[in-house]
């Protein structure tokens, strides 16, 4: 699940679509553009988990868009399983990509770093750079891995109300989620119980089944390349993505006071780690 993010629009933010794809768009005012920026989010996430980025980008000269992904929130939930391959997911992020104009830098976080590989792999002159935010070098495993087979029966037995109150008891325990506002926890309840069975499965699938795609990505793109992660991240962990960084010969930045998500958890930090890094490539 995502962390505590503003459910209202900042200024000079705007919705719009990009291909099939619902999205969030923030373009500079009162300056030059520098380039394009797409960000992908993760599992069970959504376009808002970049809300507070957004502007952030956007006032360094950047036009950044953010997307839900295909099966989330806003966008499309087709029932059909073959959509929610990671392939499939990327024929999407594709289509976005080309909508917002290409080359443009793009950043995948957690899952969303698996479907943005994919996309780089296959069509990597797309991208005028890579950013695996929170990502791995494969399937998720460890804790979160524990979890999604515990949550597959309650899923099947109790639908997805009954998931989100059993996730909601397991994340009882973390202290980051006393200080949820009201209307916030509000928004990840509707998000969370907007998705459809078969799509929520179909990607759990996909990002338990995923190889290690690490080889296959440096011989693909020669193109810049970013590994980042909250310092305390949960998922993948620390050593798993500094690794896969030196493996791709990639910039590789730890990003403190966050976790897994370091779009929601620390803005400003990973908004200058992103201008940093898509201005060497001016």
């Amino acid at each position: 699940m995502s962390v505590p993010l503003s459910v209202a629009l900042p200024a000079g933010v705007e919705r719009t679509t990009l291909g099939e794809l619902a999205a969030l768009r923030a373009a500079p005012r009162g300056m030059a553009t520098r380039g394009r920026g797409l960000l992908i989010p993760g599992y069970t996430g959504s376009k808002e988990d970049f809300l507070h980025l957004l502007p952030l980008l956007a006032g360094c000269g950047w036009d950044v868009a953010a997307v839900d992904q295909r099966g989330q929130w806003e966008s499309p939930m087709p029932d059909d399983p073959s959509l929610y391959s990671v392939n499939a997911l990327a024929d999407a992020v594709l289509d976005a990509m080309r909508a917002l104009g290409t080359p443009l830098h793009l950043v995948g976080h957690s899952f969303g770093g698996i479907v943005a590989r994919d996309a780089v792999i296959r069509e990597p002159e797309t991208a005028a750079s890579l950013t695996l935010l929170g990502s791995g070098p494969g399937a998720l495993g460890g804790p979160r891995a524990q979890v999604l087979g515990y949550l597959r029966p309650v899923l099947e037995q109790g639908g997805i109300e009954a998931v989100w109150q059993a996730s909601e008891s397991v994340a009882a325990a973390d202290p980051r989620r006393r200080d949820v506002e009201p209307e916030v926890k509000d928004f990840l309840r509707a998000r969370f119980l907007a998705q459809q069975p078969g799509p929520l499965t179909a990607m759990a699938d996909a990002m338990l089944a995923e190889p290690d795609r690490v080889d296959e990505l440096k011989a693909a793109y020669a193109g810049p390349l970013l590994v980042a992660h909250g310092a305390a991240d949960d998922a993948w962990s620390p050593e798993e993505q500094r690794a896969m960084a030196q493996r791709l010969g990639a910039g590789y930045f730890v990003i403190e006071g966050s976790v897994h998500s370091p779009a929601a958890e620390n803005p400003d930090h990973t908004a200058g780690l992103l201008d940093r890094f898509w201005s060497t490539q001016l």
